[in-house]
């Protein structure tokens, strides 16, 4: 893979619902990335500040509560307010197909719903970060 990149996991607001979180951080950490997992109940200003501090080349937000529309675009924001604009924001969850376009629209690069296998994610980052390093 080149080096080993950093991905933050986070669940951002008071979903407590992080089953699915902690499968995908498991199957990132297979595949060779170094995982940081926030914990549930983050404020996007904690997981910006995670993502910033630990130097992440990603974050995956996970989000089961409806609350997508705000809380992804928001971690987003805080990162490209504080320079990471190189960070890339990819999420999960329970998103209506609806909101998918909107998201994309608000700098959220990729959405995995249920069901979505593990390797896609997997794949997805890598070519993503290959991208990144080029």
């Amino acid at each position: 893979m080149g080096g080993t990149h950093r991905i933050v996991i986070a669940k951002p607001g008071l979903d407590g619902h992080d089953r699915g979180a902690k499968i995908v951080a498991r199957a990132l950490r297979d595949a060779g990335y170094e995982v940081i997992y926030t914990g549930l109940h983050q404020t996007p200003e904690q997981i910006a500040e995670t993502a910033i501090q630990e130097d992440a080349d990603a974050v995956g937000l996970s989000c089961h509560s409806g609350a997508h529309m705000t809380l992804f675009p928001r971690v987003v924001q805080l990162l490209r307010d504080q320079g990471a604009d190189d960070v890339a924001v990819f999420g999960g969850g329970i998103i209506p197909r609806e909101d998918i376009p909107k998201l994309k629209e608000r700098g959220i690069e990729e959405l995995f719903t249920p069901g979505t296998p593990t390797p896609a994610i997997v794949e997805w980052l890598r070519g993503r970060l290959s991208q990144k390093a080029s």
